[in-house]
């Protein structure tokens, strides 16, 4: 069993102001996103300009702020909600969804790309590889906390949670900083490198998303105030987890089934006109030979 290791939760003290490290890592996300999208954008392929990329990020963490707050008293405080309206303004409390997150920053997205009048996906498609950095910042952050913790365990490298109680639990959130932020991230990062199909970078981060969740929410320990949904194993976790697998999947299949159909439709018309050509070209040959003939 390892020691966990107990750091204050407040990264700085400006005054009588506590700057927690919840809510450092997000800015260092943010950051990460804005200077790998400045990165990416510099490629000679890219259609982005450098200086739409602080709008891009601006936008993205407006619908991650928004739309994790939403998720979170949506999905796991509704009943609270319901009893107190103006508990969403809590955020000093905590609470933040990260598939309400995701559908914050997919709204944000769609909103930007109609603003610069470019497709969905191809903004998406961009912006999904600088997105996995920001997870394990803010999971590293869970872990600074306490919070979030795994079930208990008698794996070697379990740990003792101040707020767990005594016995010793799953370090889940190093799971999922590892998983959902650096193997998504490499994933991701060397998958776009080379020129995909529109929507299938978008359909990767899906599955890769959706997979890695689901997997830890077998260790993870649920919301107390929640508990399994269904089947005494599955989590809430899990239920916005798969939808978000099977739509990642059904992106990357329209993405490369619509790409074989437009490749196939023009082979046909290449391969005819060369026929074409050739069997124009026999018979005019053809009439010469004739002509020299009659000579």
């Amino acid at each position: 069993m390892l020691t966990y290791p107990e750091i204050d939760p407040i990264a700085i003290q400006i005054g009588p102001f506590p700057v927690r490290w919840y809510g450092l890592t997000y800015l260092i996300s943010f950051f990460c996103a804005y200077w790998l999208a400045r990165y990416r954008s510099r490629d000679p392929s890219s259609t982005w300009k450098v200086e739409q990329i602080g709008d891009l990020v601006f936008y993205g963490a407006l619908g991650t702020v928004i739309g994790g707050r939403v998720g979170y008293m949506l999905f796991y405080n509704f009943s609270s909600l319901i009893q107190d309206p103006l508990s969403f303004f809590a955020v000093w409390r905590g609470g933040m969804s990260y598939h309400g997150g995701l559908l914050g920053v997919i709204i944000a997205m769609a909103l930007y790309a109609r603003k610069l009048n470019k497709p969905v996906f191809e903004v998406l498609d961009f912006i999904a590889p600088t997105i996995p950095p920001g997870f394990f910042a803010v999971r590293i952050a869970n872990f600074i906390g306490g919070e979030l913790y795994g079930r208990v365990t008698d794996v070697p490298w379990a740990m003792v949670f101040p707020n767990g109680g005594p016995l010793p639990r799953h370090p889940s959130q190093l799971y999922e900083a590892f998983l959902e932020g650096i193997v998504l991230f490499i994933i991701l990062w060397l998958f776009s490198k080379r020129t995909r199909p529109r929507m299938a970078v978008s359909g990767l981060f899906l599955i890769g998303y959706g997979s890695f969740r689901f997997l830890v929410e077998f260790v993870r320990q649920p919301d107390a105030h929640l508990g399994f949904i269904a089947l005494d194993w599955v989590s809430m976790g899990q239920v916005l987890s798969f939808p978000m697998i099977i739509l990642g999947c059904g992106f990357m299949v329209w993405a490369y089934t619509k790409n074989n159909h437009a490749v196939a439709s023009a082979m046909p018309a290449v391969s005819v006109s060369l026929q074409s050509k050739g069997s124009s070209g026999k018979s005019e040959s053809a009439k010469s030979n004739k002509k020299k003939r009659k000579k």
